[in-house]
């Protein structure tokens, strides 16, 4: 219903914000580390939103970037796993260091994030990895990248994380052959498409 809600910051607290818009407060959940760097007191800002309904409750959830709301979407995908439970995870964990967790099945990165058991982690690998497309799939939506550039381990991870976080291949095409990634982490690869990605 809103996909992002731009006005006036009036209040912050704990775990929400108060955005003024021609004298209406919108009330937004947003997780302490969104809320820390959302701006100042007085300052108009912009976050995307996740509207959601329930049958004694409507809230909004906000989020400084669209990396932020895709996982927070894929979280709450999860059976078990409500979206407080999810504001506070992204508070814990980067999009790109979460998506990359998924994918290579790190259990280990996944349960130090509060509250998150070996069972749940083990759940979110399994229900998430379902939502992406096979290797099959996406060695061959990737081919055109393969062409363009030297295909390592390294840039078939980052590729795999951004796909998690909701990128096209068209998007994704356009910013993978202009990073080196010779010199890179796959979590600095994933960064710096995020950057790219952003402007």
């Amino acid at each position: 219903m809103f996909s992002y809600i731009k006005g006036k910051l009036e209040v912050k607290s704990n775990n929400y914000i108060v955005i003024d818009i021609n004298g209406i407060g919108f009330k937004i959940f947003m997780s302490e580390l969104a809320i820390d760097n959302v701006g100042e007191i007085g300052e108009e800002i912009k976050v995307h939103t996740h509207f959601k309904v329930s049958e004694d409750n409507m809230s909004l959830y906000g989020f400084i970037t669209n990396e932020e709301l895709r996982m927070f979407e894929l979280l709450i995908s999860v059976s078990g796993i409500g979206a407080k439970s999810a504001i506070a995870m992204l508070s814990a964990i980067t999009p790109s260091s979460f998506a990359l967790a998924v994918i290579s099945n790190d259990i280990s990165k996944l349960v130090k994030i509060p509250g998150i058991g070996s069972k749940t982690a083990q759940r979110i690998v399994l229900e998430l990895k379902d939502k992406i497309k096979t290797e099959e799939t996406v060695k061959k939506e990737n081919e055109q990248i393969v062409k363009i550039i030297e295909e390592d381990e390294k840039t078939t991870e980052a590729i795999s994380a951004l796909k998690v976080l909701g990128y096209t291949k068209k998007e994704i095409d356009k910013v993978v052959e202009k990073i080196d990634a010779d010199t890179l982490s796959v979590e600095d690869i994933i960064r710096k498409a995020l950057v790219f990605l952003g402007m």
